[in-house]
Formats: structure tokens, C-alpha cells, sequence
């Protein structure tokens, strides 16, 4: 990198300004141009947005634009409390983004991801196939095209695995989908438009930036504390700016593991109704939670939509999710569903109901709880002298560092030794201080990989973050 790292990005803004068009197109366009021809070097880091904006005597706002345009473009990141940096051709737009296989490396330990622990799914999926096999008629009816909102015993499957999430939903008001992501892009596609703002947590589920950023639309972070998102910051939110919709976890928070009490709740849902805000609620590992608390439809039920999936408590490769939502909406969300895939997959999705309506799917649930809590308990004594938050039902552990530790020094230690996890970085929106945090889940490996890894993770910290590593 030049020792005057920013003459560049400077130098080439500085000429496009001028020529009568919006300023944030002109910026944006010259920075591309400058990027693709090389001018402005790969890994070189742009100026900050106040740096520029003086430079060139325009607004913050201005070169937050620019910036975002370029970033659609794949030709910068930004980084959380870091600033903007080029990429090289090809290079991913965010080194600590997730990957659906990131272990994939003999010898890797993958505390990373929250992913299902496998059990009897595999063999009873082989018996559903043989079944399905044997019933030409219904395989004839999986082969054609079907209603985007799904067939009405999907949606009767969702609407029962739905009550798991504390939702009582008629089957009317449910739609199939390929799983919990598309389901929240679907349920965003819907009901919002390129440049509506969305706030949520600070630290938030990664899928919901992905798909933010995908349908350009805002993305603002609010402040937390142990249960959750405070209202107090929504408040505040909504009195300085228009805001259009509220995504948030309400149970066993990702990645903080918090939940929300019944008073938070409320005051949750009286804020959005006064300013009129769509609420999006997220309860993809709710649904693990033997005692689930009431679903925020039952606060707002006229601004609410609820998604969930098997993902996390079936199967994560079945793909199969549901979004419940008023009447009113479920046209304009199955026109997304259409829009996005046509349909969710017929076949996964015959499966995944044929599961919840016949109790397997509340078995294979039980299953996770108790293999939780089960490899929980072989690792609590490792972890004893780490400041460490979770839920009984939750896949991973919220691990607080002690000084002088950086959460992203300690992830990159990890990763030379063969551990993978997280950083709260990965999980973060907007400008708010990030913790010194990192999520470890308990189920990416094996028993033996478990105790190994989190003994490595408290071993390293213990060490300190100035140790070489031999």
C-alpha cells in the first residue's frame, strides 16, 4: 500500500465532480472505473467517508452513496469499524462471511457454524424416498408445477410446526418456502422497497445483511443488551428517521443467545404499531426451545411476520421453510416466492410436512435438545473460567475475551491451530461498538473434535494474544 494511501481515490473522485449529474453516481463511477483499470490498487483502503466528503466539499451522505454503489458492485467491502477496502477479482466481499462448508480441510475443527447434529434423519429420509416411491401418484403430483404458496398439507405442516415458534396460524396465512433465508427474502421482497430502511439488532443474523444488500435496501443496527434489542433505541431510531421494518430475534438471539421476556416483547411491538414499522421475526432457533415464549404476533398481529425452518432442528439440507404472515400480505409474498424460484421445491417439501404431521419432525427436534444439552455437558468444565452466556437450547456459547484480547486476533490464532469460530464482527450492522466477543457452537464436530477444540480455544486465550505461534 502507498505511503499516501488515499491520493488516488482522491485524485480520481476530485476529477469526476462536475458534471452535473448526481455527485454520488459520478463518485461511484470514477471510483469503479479507477478500480478496474488498476489505478486504485487491490487491498488499498478508500479514504473515509469524512475525509472524501471534505476533499471534495460534499455531504457524508454523498460518499456513503458512492461507496454503497461500488459495494453492489463487488468492487469494495466495507469492515465494520475499519473502513472500505478494494477487493481483487474474485475475492469474496467479506473475508469473515459465511460459508455453508468452511471445514472442508483435513484436521479443521468447525466451531463456526450452527448447523443440526446428525442423528436418524439420514435413515429415516431413505425410508420417505422408498415410500414416496412406491405412490406413483403422488410422485406424478411432485413433478408438476405447484402453488406458489404450496400445497394446502405443506401449508397445514407449517402452520402446526409454526406453533412451535408460539404462533397460532391459520393455514391460509402460511407460505412454503426453500428454506429460512428464502423465507426472509421473500418476506422482504414483499413488503419492501430499494432504499427502505430496516433496522435490527447490532449484531444480527449475516443472512439478513446478504439479503439487504442484495435487494438494496438500508440496513441500520440498534443497541442490545442481554435480552435482546432495547426499545428505548428503537424509540430513538424511529423519532430521528423514517424506518419501515424491524427484523429481529426475539428467541435465543444470534449470536448473543439472549431472549426476550414477555414485558420486552410488548414494549417491542407498541413502538412498531405507533410508528407504523413491519416486523419480521425470525425464530429459525426459537424453535428449539421447549418453552417457547409468545410469538410477537401475539403483541402485533397485524404488522407481524414469522419465519422458521427445519433447518436448525430437522435437517439443514432439506431446505424446507415457512413464513406466516396476515392475509393481507400472503398474496404479495407468494408472488415473491414465484418471483424468486416459482416455487419452493416440491419434493423436500413433501418430505419435511410429511415429518411434522406425523411426529418425526418433533422427534428429531427433541433429539437436538438433548444432544445440546448431552455435548454441552462435556465441555462446561473447560469453559468454567471464560465469561461465557447461552441458553440451555442453543447450538453455540457467547464467549466474552478478557484484555488485551481482540475477537479477530483470536480467530485468526484459532484458525492457524485448526479451530474455526466466530467473531462478533461476522455479525455486525452499523457503527455501534462491536464487543470482544466470538460465538463457538457445539455442533459442527464430532465429540472428540468438540472437547479438543474448545480445549484449544481456552488454552489460547489463556496464553494471550502476543504468543507466537510455533
Amino acid at each position: 500500500m502507498r505511503v499516501n494511501k488515499y491520493i488516488d481515490a482522491v485524485t480520481i473522485a476530485t476529477e469526476a465532480v462536475g458534471d452535473g449529474r448526481p455527485r454520488y453516481r459520478v463518485i461511484a463511477e470514477a471510483l469503479a472505473q479507477g478500480i478496474l483499470n488498476g489505478r486504485i490498487d487491490a487491498g488499498s483502503k478508500l479514504p473515509p467517508l469524512r475525509i472524501l466528503a471534505d476533499e471534495l466539499s460534499v455531504t457524508v451522505g454523498t460518499i456513503n452513496r458512492a461507496y454503497t454503489e461500488i459495494e453492489r458492485q463487488g468492487l469494495v467491502t466495507s469492515r465494520v469499524g475499519d473502513g472500505t477496502y478494494v477487493l481483487s477479482p474474485g475475492e469474496r466481499a467479506n473475508e469473515g462471511e459465511f460459508e455453508n462448508a468452511p471445514g472442508g480441510r483435513p484436521g479443521v475443527i468447525d466451531l463456526s457454524r450452527n448447523t443440526h447434529i446428525p442423528g436418524e434423519e439420514s435413515a429415516l429420509l431413505g425410508e420417505a424416498l422408498a415410500r414416496l416411491g412406491g405412490d406413483r401418484r403422488r410422485l406424478a403430483q411432485l413433478g408438476e408445477y405447484l402453488p406458489d404458496s404450496g400445497l394446502s398439507r405443506h401449508r397445514e405442516a407449517g402452520a402446526q410446526w409454526l406453533g412451535l415458534s408460539g404462533r397460532e396460524v391459520a393455514v391460509d396465512q402460511v407460505i412454503v418456502t426453500n428454506g429460512a433465508q428464502h423465507a426472509l427474502l421473500c418476506a422482504m421482497m414483499a413488503t419492501l422497497r430499494k432504499d427502505d430502511l430496516i433496522v435490527s439488532e447490532h449484531l444480527t443474523y449475516p443472512g439478513l445483511v446478504a439479503a439487504a444488500r442484495a435487494l438494496g435496501m438500508r440496513l441500520s443496527g440498534l443497541a442490545i443488551d442481554a435480552q435482546g434489542l432495547l426499545p428505548e433505541a428503537l424509540e430513538e431510531a424511529c423519532s430521528q428517521q423514517r424506518v419501515h421494518a424491524l427484523y429481529c430475534t426475539p428467541t435465543i438471539h444470534n449470536p448473543t443467545t439472549g431472549t426476550m421476556d414477555s414485558q420486552r416483547r410488548q414494549a417491542i411491538a407498541d413502538i412498531c404499531l405507533r410508528h407504523n414499522l413491519r416486523i419480521i421475526e425470525d425464530d429459525a432457533h426459537g424453535v428449539l426451545v421447549e418453552r417457547h415464549p409468545p410469538s410477537l404476533t401475539q403483541f402485533a398481529p397485524t404488522h407481524t411476520i414469522t419465519i422458521s425452518s427445519l433447518s436448525k432442528a430437522v435437517s439443514a439440507g432439506l431446505r424446507v421453510g415457512f413464513v406466516a404472515a396476515p392475509r393481507s400480505l400472503i398474496g404479495r409474498i407468494a408472488s415473491a416466492v414465484r418471483t424468486s424460484c416459482w416455487m419452493a421445491t416440491p419434493l423436500a417439501a413433501e418430505v419435511g410436512s410429511g415429518w411434522i404431521l406425523d411426529g418425526t419432525a418433533a422427534a428429531l427436534c427433541e433429539h437436538q435438545r438433548t444432544e445440546i444439552r448431552r455435548r454441552k455437558a462435556l465441555v462446561a468444565a473447560i469453559l468454567a473460567s471464560l465469561e461465557v452466556r447461552t441458553d440451555e437450547d442453543s447450538y453455540h456459547y457467547w464467549i466474552a475475551l478478557p484484555e488485551p484480547w481482540r475477537a479477530s486476533e483470536l480467530v485468526s490464532q484459532l484458525e492457524e491451530r485448526g479451530v474455526l469460530v466466530k467473531a462478533a464482527e461476522a455479525f455486525a450492522v452499523g457503527r455501534i461498538g462491536v464487543p470482544q466477543c466470538i460465538r463457538a457452537s457445539i455442533s459442527g464436530a464430532d465429540d472428540e473434535g468438540l472437547i479438543q477444540g474448545i480445549g484449544q480455544l481456552v488454552e489460547t486465550i489463556q496464553e494471550g494474544p502476543y504468543r507466537a505461534i510455533d
